[in-house]
């Protein structure tokens, strides 16, 4: 997870839940469910927290802010993160149910009725 992989696969998600789930309720329920996982994950990564160091040295990154930030692709300095950083990070944070919601809605675009309307406004 990162603030460049994380918008697609958010993305993604809500389509194959869009897709997938029998009905609203399951499918709010699903979203949320995945939503969570992506905001502990990610936050925790960012704050580098001790747990998800194991996931930010999967990702071949130094630490979990180095892999929110870089995504091994960026070189930010993730040691040195102040004020401006967090302000981003945090805005960032905030868009992760627009990307899920936006997914949902394209699901729901794309895929035939299945006896259930799709998301609605």
């Amino acid at each position: 997870m990162s603030f460049l992989v994380d918008p697609p696969l958010l993305l993604a998600s809500g389509a194959a839940i869009e897709a997938a789930a029998p009905d609203e309720r399951t499918a709010r329920r699903l979203e949320a469910a995945v939503l969570g996982v992506f905001v502990v994950t990610s936050v925790s990564l960012y704050a580098n927290a001790r747990w998800a160091h194991w996931l930010a040295r999967l990702c071949r990154a130094e630490t979990g802010r180095d892999w929110m930030l870089n995504s091994g692709v960026f070189h930010f300095d993730h040691e040195k993160a102040g004020l401006p950083t967090h302000v981003v990070a945090g805005a960032l944070f905030a868009t992760y149910p627009l990307w899920i919601r936006l997914g949902r809605r394209a699901g729901g675009r794309l895929r035939p009725a299945v006896g259930r309307s799709p998301l609605s406004d």
